[in-house]
């Protein structure tokens, strides 16, 4: 099915699948981060849901968004709770904030360096963003943005610098890196393959 392509997709994975274990890492580091209403842009098949939304009685609703049909209904089918809501929407609609309204927090993982336009996608999550609210993003580390790509799914892979310089609407941010599960403050002597900034409006 063309929606599984760079799909995390829990049930049908084995648990032991490093690509799964690295992406539930980050949604198990987000989730002490996160209160109030939370956006997933781009969401997926939702099963960032189950996990931001257990043992967090901060997050009163989560809503899901991805461009993808076939995923949300998923979603829909394998991971509805009480607390979730799921829509089918572009990361790059200037208008979602008129849509969808504002957020306490939002987590986007590995979702800005699959497309052009990575300012038209932190400009909407800036305005997706209460003021106070927290982002959580992450996205592999690369050669630059100006440097062809090793994965054909992406159109940019940064170098730390580019990905801090995108998110400058921001007033403050904090960077983590990870390696398998660890996400942490980076280490001079450690060689990390990803990056998770958390920041704030």
């Amino acid at each position: 099915m063309e929606y599984t392509r760079e799909r995390v997709i829990p049930q049908l994975m084995n648990p032991k699948n490093g690509l799964l274990i690295e992406h539930i890492a980050r949604y198990e580091f987000a989730r002490a981060f996160c209160k109030g209403r939370v956006l997933d842009i781009a969401c997926g098949v939702g099963y960032g849901s189950e996990i931001l939304l257990k043992q967090n009685p901060n997050i009163n609703e989560y809503v899901g968004i991805d461009f993808c049909e076939e995923a949300i209904e998923y979603a829909k089918r394998n991971y509805s709770f009480i607390e979730t809501e799921y829509y089918v929407g572009d990361a790059l609609d200037k208008d979602l904030y008129k849509k969808y309204g504002t957020f306490d927090t939002i987590v986007s993982f590995e979702t800005i360096e699959h497309f052009e336009g990575d300012t038209i996608f932190i400009d909407n999550l800036y305005n997706l963003l209460k003021p106070g609210g927290t982002l959580i993003i992450s996205t592999p580390f690369g050669r630059g943005k100006k440097e062809p790509c090793s994965s054909p799914f992406h159109v940019y892979q940064y170098k730390e610098e580019e990905f801090i310089d995108v998110l400058k609407p921001f007033s403050q941010l904090t960077m983590y890196h990870q390696i398998n599960t660890t996400i942490e403050i980076p280490k001079s002597s450690q060689k990390y393959y990803l990056m998770v900034a958390v920041c704030k409006k």
